[in-house]
């Protein structure tokens, strides 16, 4: 017993040390939570956010704001935008914009019509124009060079200050062609009469920019005349017959089905050739058009097997996918075309009976260098009688051997036959099948008005960048009776129309903050969006590949029913509505809100026009009481100024008032100065309100400035003010060259100003914070490494709405005319504002931008604060033991310990924290979409097809050709194979470039239910504690974290993207996947009084034996 007595004493000493070891080995690992009491954190957050508060609302005048606003409560009148009733007003004003420039166009018709009519052909003319590339210049001894006499040249502002001629147009020929061909010189000469058109055109119509007449001859004459400069090889590809505008203006949409030989014939050039060949094919196809390639030998090749069977619509993307796969094609075995021939009508006929495609013309292009039969067994199956399917041929080579039979397959079938010896052949060759197509509306004399999608002029680049067209453009026709059955196309004749005027049409104040309007195409995709980016590496401003091809599904992507985008693509009238996630600030920040999208047809044209208004916002307005007097006395005050993209006054009409600002418009009109200003006297009214309403803060921004012992270190530099109508006010409390942002507020800095597009980055985050708080926020580098050194505090003035039932407006007082001496003294004026809540409506939106500098040190002294009666403090950010941040709602550092780290997304510093706060719900991830981005990817080169499209080895390599060709029956293809090697043995090699993609990122949000927390993370060896609290009255959050436990195996979380990798199946998916569009109204494919025997100067159409017998013995003898 005493043993056992002994034993247990032993073990429960033991014990007791160990548990006491325990507790303290327990209290070390948990012990770091106690050093970061909430209390004291709640301090610092207290002190830093009444601090910051204090000085945001003095210098940007927000409480002197929101009391004169309060003035007017009890005075205003709130209505409800009908969303519908809006969208058809905007539609009905785009659509006379539209008949406009259409009608500008109709009259340049009928002027080539009637002068191609008075005008004979005169083989022997002798006629001296004005050449684009030649005017102005001279010869070594001072001459003028032939067809380059003085043009005068004079920097016009409607055209972006580029030198033009507003008297008289000027004409551009393709480098390949010869200017003083007889065929382009008549041309010229009686196309010489559209100059009196044009100079009439653009006095009726001001706002017209580009008018031209494209000739099917090759040449192109241009109003205003301007020069034009070569390239760096002296030369001017641009070849107008080879536009969207005139091959859409020319013929009507098509199904296309191309064949490529690909038989052992084919080998060395004859394949790079037809490859050429292929693509410049596509390159005339657009987005109403379908298409499938086939190689064949004794076997049938799709391009892209995933599509065997099919046609695919020729948009940009699918055109380019092609185009790769080309370069997989080599010649080796046999050619059967009669197996590709069935196979092409079969692919056309079980298309067509889909309702898929064009469900217009049907075209074979057949690309060989000879056909030993005419198969027209094949085509008494498929094609005879009716011969829907037209049969294009292109004999690739200089051996006329196989010319018959090809001939006789096109001139068969309604089609056209060309041989094509060299490269430089190949774009005049294909082009000859567009005048093929254009017969049956040239006969019909149908001029359909066509306008095409949004594209690049870089011919107008402004200080925004690259600018965005569309055309309206229209056929111009032979009116000769005896060539009426040959279906003779003279051209095309068009306009551009910038899409920025469109956006002028569009009233953004009634759209409200978030609001937007946008138009797309009967195929889907945007003509203007304000998510649409075609540019990309922002300070190099190059074009996207596929930016005309962005569909409305690709910005609208919430939309994963496509309800919207297929409504507007039929042409209904309707609503629709859904949660959105909208990015800000360069895509790092996402607003998510509720969207009532509002759309209807635009009539006359393809288009469909979408409104897009955020709930809570831009659903509501009010009208308030000012005169005339009063607001234009306000106007006067030298802070004020307006958005220069917002059309207040329409200044683009009359040349006289092209120079003026909005501002000095506005002043103009109402007092009378300018009667032919045409104004928006809505807006003007509410302009007036604001200027009248916000007029004091200029005084109180004034006293500030003067009083020497405010802001002494110079720490806020800036106060400015936003309101719906685009009126700033903005006063600088240091000199102008102290700046440390130079670009804040002005053009540079795009996103925090009023444009077409979208409200100030500023004003769009204070909308969508807490009644009576600041929202802050560092201004984010497009470099990698951030180098904002200002922070910007924004709020927005309320005004309270205490009436329970709905406001009835309280209707203005109606007046004939809105000029000064005119109007009764208390005119009503309306304003419209946005509705925060039931009771709140957001009016404008004041604020300030201050040093970084100065705004840190604000929090590091807050954080030194604590409540202990001897002053001495128990833990402080000065401790090595801890690390303090202040982030924002979105999670970004805006002071750091480190400073290298302010701008940076806390989850790339603490990790392991910010993958607690996810957890605990302070944040929320919310995953994001781009279907506009471009990735880096690793891509073989090949110097193969790229070599010899170079000018100059194109002609070392068609010289090398000819040489082989002479020798060919001594060695057959031997030598073709070696001497060929050069050019085709492909160069590999791997080259890193940007490629559209598909990307997947995440953006962050606070809970703002969450004002505190804290917590414990367990990491490797220890527990890592931390608090977050926010700050009173802000956007910001204080996170105090130990630093001492590191939790090294939780990896950071970053906001990078990642790329979405589609496997094989997914892409052919995707491929074959095609979206709702609607069908051009307009389809002629035939006409029975159609002239086929014009299908490339054959004579006769019977294909004689002994011809079809020589190339078979020649090809069974080569093979």
């Amino acid at each position: 017993m005493p043993e056992n007595l002994n034993l247990l004493r032993a073990f429960g000493g033991f014990f007791f040390i160990f548990w006491t070891a325990f507790n303290t080995a327990l209290v070390d690992v948990v012990g770091s939570e106690q050093q970061i009491p909430l209390s004291v954190v709640k301090l610092w957050a207290s002190a830093f956010g009444g601090e910051i508060k204090s000085i945001a609302a003095k210098y940007s005048g927000s409480q002197l704001l929101q009391k004169k606003y309060k003035e007017y409560e009890k005075d205003v009148a709130i209505e409800e935008i009908d969303g519908l009733q809006l969208v058809k007003k905007l539609a009905k004003n785009m659509e006379e914009m539209f008949h406009k420039k259409s009608e500008a166009v109709r009259r340049l018709v009928e002027a080539a019509e009637d002068a191609y009519l008075k005008h004979e052909f005169d083989a022997d003319l002798q006629y001296e124009y004005f050449n684009a590339v030649l005017i102005n210049e001279r010869d070594e001894e001072g001459n003028y060079l032939e067809l380059g006499k003085e043009f005068i040249l004079v920097p016009n502002d409607h055209f972006n200050n580029l030198p033009v001629n507003i008297s008289l147009s000027d004409v551009q020929v393709p480098t390949n062609m010869y200017n003083k061909d007889p065929a382009i010189v008549n041309g010229v000469y009686w196309s010489e009469s559209l100059n009196k058109v044009f100079v009439d055109n653009f006095d009726r119509d001001p706002s017209l920019i580009w008018q031209y007449f494209g000739s099917a001859k090759g040449f192109f004459r241009q109003y205003p005349g301007i020069k034009w400069e070569p390239d760096e090889n002296g030369v001017i590809a641009f070849d107008c017959r080879n536009r969207k505008w005139y091959i859409q203006a020319a013929t009507s949409p098509k199904d296309v089905v191309i064949l490529v030989d690909v038989s052992g014939s084919m080998k060395g050039l004859r394949l790079t050739i037809a490859k050429q060949t292929v693509s410049s094919i596509l390159d005339t196809l657009g987005d109403d058009d379908f298409f499938n390639i086939i190689a064949y030998n004794e076997e049938l090749h799709y391009v892209e097997p995933c599509l065997n069977g099919t046609l695919v619509q020729a948009d940009r993307a699918n055109k380019e996918h092609f185009r790769e796969h080309l370069d997989k094609l080599f010649a080796k075995g046999i050619g059967m075309l009669d197996i590709a021939l069935n196979e092409a009508f079969n692919m056309l006929n079980e298309f067509n009976h889909t309702g898929q495609g064009s469900i217009c013309s049907q075209a074979i292009m057949l690309i060989t260098d000879g056909a030993v039969d005419t198969y027209d067994t094949i085509f008494a199956k498929y094609n005879w009688p009716d011969r829907k399917v037209r049969i294009f041929t292109y004999l690739i080579g200089r051996e006329a051997a196989f010319a018959d039979n090809l001939k006789w397959m096109a001139c068969a079938n309604k089609g056209f036959f060309t041989q094509i010896s060299t490269l430089a052949d190949v774009q005049e060759n294909v082009m000859e099948y567009l005048h093929v197509l254009s017969r049956p509306k040239v006969i019909d004399q149908e001029h359909d008005v066509v306008w095409t999608e949004a594209y690049i002029d870089s011919t107008l680049a402004d200080d925004q960048g690259l600018v965005l067209m569309t055309t309206v453009a229209m056929p111009v026709f032979s009116k000769q009776n005896e060539t009426r059955s040959k279906g003779i196309l003279l051209g095309v004749v068009g306009t551009d129309v910038p899409v920025k005027e469109l956006l002028k049409t569009i009233p953004k104040y009634k759209l409200g903050i978030h609001g937007y309007a946008f138009a797309i195409t009967n195929n889907g995709y945007i003509l203007t969006h304000p998510e649409l980016r075609p540019l990309y590496e922002e300070g190099k401003k190059r074009r996207k590949p596929n930016y005309s091809s962005v569909d409305l599904s690709e910005v609208e992507w919430e939309d994963r029913d496509d309800v919207l985008r297929n409504a507007m693509v039929n042409r209904k009238t309707g609503k629709f509505s859904m949660e959105v996630k909208k990015t800000v600030d360069k895509g790092k920040r996402v607003l998510v809100m509720t969207n009532d999208y509002y759309y209807t047809d635009i009539k006359g044209t393809p288009f469909s026009l979408g409104v897009a208004l955020s709930r809570g916002h831009g659903k509501y307005f009010f009208r308030g009481n000012v005169t005339v007097e009063e607001g234009l006395h306000d106007l006067e005050h030298p802070d004020v100024s307006l958005a220069d993209e917002w059309s207040y006054c329409n200044t683009d009409l009359h040349p006289e008032h092209r120079q003026m600002t909005q501002l000095e418009a506005i002043k103009r009109y109402l007092t009378g100065k300018e009667p032919l200003l045409q104004c928006d006297k809505e807006l003007i009214q509410e302009v007036l309100f604001d200027a009248v309403v916000s007029a004091p803060i200029e005084a109180y921004w004034t006293s500030l400035a003067l009083n020497k012992s405010e802001n002494s270190d110079k720490g806020v530099e800036v106060a400015f003010l936003g309101t719906r109508t685009g009126l700033s006010r903005i006063n600088l409390f240091v000199g102008p060259e102290q700046l440390t942002n130079q670009d804040f507020l002005t053009a540079e800095d795009k996103e925090n100003i009023f444009n077409a597009d979208h409200f100030p980055l500023w004003y769009r985050r204070a909308a969508e914070q807490i009644p009576g708080s600041f929202v802050y926020s560092i201004p984010f580098s497009t470099e990698t490494a951030n180098k904002s050194n200002v922070v910007t505090a924004s709020t927005a003035i309320q005004l309270l709405d205490d009436r329970k039932s709905p406001v009835v407006a309280v209707c203005p007082r109606k007046h004939q005319n809105l000029r000064a001496g005119t109007l009764k003294p208390s005119l009503q004026l309306p304003l419209l504002i946005l509705m925060k809540r039931d009771a709140l409506h957001f009016i404008e939106t004041v604020g300030i931008q201050m040093k970084l500098e100065f705004f840190q040190r604000k929090f590091w002294t807050a954080s030194r604060q604590c409540a202990s009666l001897d002053g001495r403090c128990a833990i402080s950010c000065d401790d090595e033991t801890i690390n303090c941040y202040l982030i924002d709602n979105n999670g970004f550092i805006l002071v750091s310990e480190d400073y290298q780290q302010t701008g940076y997304f806390f989850g790339e510093v603490e990790g392991a924290v910010m993958n607690k706060l996810l957890t605990m719900g302070s944040f929320k991830r919310v995953t994001l979409y781009d279907y506009q981005a471009m990735c880096r990817t690793n891509k073989e080169s090949s110097d193969s097809a790229h070599s010899l499209l170079d000018p100059y080895n194109a002609f070392f390599a068609a010289v090398k050709w000819i040489m082989t060709e002479l020798v060919l029956f001594l060695v057959e293809f031997n030598l073709c194979s070696w001497w060929h090697s050069d050019l085709t043995a492909k160069a590999q090699r791997l080259k890193q470039t940007l490629e559209p993609c598909d990307t997947e990122y995440p953006a962050f949000v606070s809970e703002r239910t969450i004002k505190e927390t804290m917590g414990n993370i367990a990491c490797d060896d220890c527990f890592k504690s931390f608090v977050i609290q926010q700050i009173p009255s802000s956007n910001l959050f204080m996170v105090v974290v130990d630093n001492e436990c590191f939790c090294d195996s939780v990896p950071p979380i970053t906001m990078a993207p990642i790329e979405i990798r589609y496997n094989e199946s997914l892409k052919c998916e995707r491929l074959k996947s095609q979206k709702i569009r609607r069908r051009p109204e307009s389809c002629h494919g035939f006409h029975p009084e159609e002239n086929a025997r014009e299908c490339g100067g054959v004579s006769g159409l019977s294909a004689k034996p002994s011809l079809v017998l020589l190339p078979l013995l020649l090809t069974i003898f080569s093979r």
